[in-house]
Parts: C-alpha cells; structure tokens; sequence
C-alpha cells in the first residue's frame, strides 16, 4: 500500500500496542510493528477501524453486477488491524520477534551460564 492512497484517520483504536476489544488478538509491544491508525480507501471505506460497516462499501451495497474482484488488493486489509494477526502462526511470528526476557542481561554471543550449575 502506498501513502498516495490512503487517508489516514485520527482515530485511535489500539491500546498499549494491542487490540482490547478483540479477545484474542495479540500485542505488537516489543516487536518493532508499530500499530498504524484505521485509513480510507479509494473507495470511500474506513478500512481498520473494527465497524467492519460502511456505506461505501461494495458488501453493503452488494449486487448481480458487483464484481467481488473489487474487493481485493492490499487496500482492504489494515496492517495491524486484521483478524489474521489472531491464527497462531501469525501470532509466532510476532513472538520471534520479541527480545527475550532476560534480554538486558544476556551476552549476545556467549553463555555466561554454561557450567554455572
């Protein structure tokens, strides 16, 4: 997705790099994915604001001629705000990206435990 075009809005939905309202979703904190605002699309629809309802939108007004091709591409699917960051395989891989708890403390090339027990 480029910037040309999306509109960014000003609504805030996410909370402490996290999603509150969705049970399951993951938090992004200590990844280095910073959570993006909702934006609009070309076609007029807030895409990642979880209403998951515009009047704009080609579902709510569905007919025999609407090509449902229409809806695909990158500028219906929010970066950080997508019910696929939920499965467990996308969930492991926002975990590899987190440093370890005892990050501060580790040697990044050595095993200062080795032996210690």
């Amino acid at each position: 997705m480029t910037e040309s075009n999306q509109n960014k809005t000003n609504e805030q939905v996410s909370i402490n790099e996290t999603m509150p309202h969705q049970m399951n979703a993951p938090s992004f904190e200590g990844t280095g994915i910073k959570m993006q605002a909702p934006f609009v699309n070309k076609y007029g629809v807030t895409i990642g604001d979880s209403l998951y309802a515009s009047d704009h939108s080609p579902l709510e007004n569905w007919s025999e001629d609407t090509d449902p091709a229409i809806m695909s591409g990158d500028e219906w699917v929010h970066p950080t705000n997508d019910i696929g960051w939920n499965t467990a395989e996308n969930r492991e891989l926002l975990e590899e990206k987190k440093k370890p708890q005892a990050f501060p403390f580790m040697h990044p090339t050595k095993d200062v435990s080795h032996g210690s027990d």
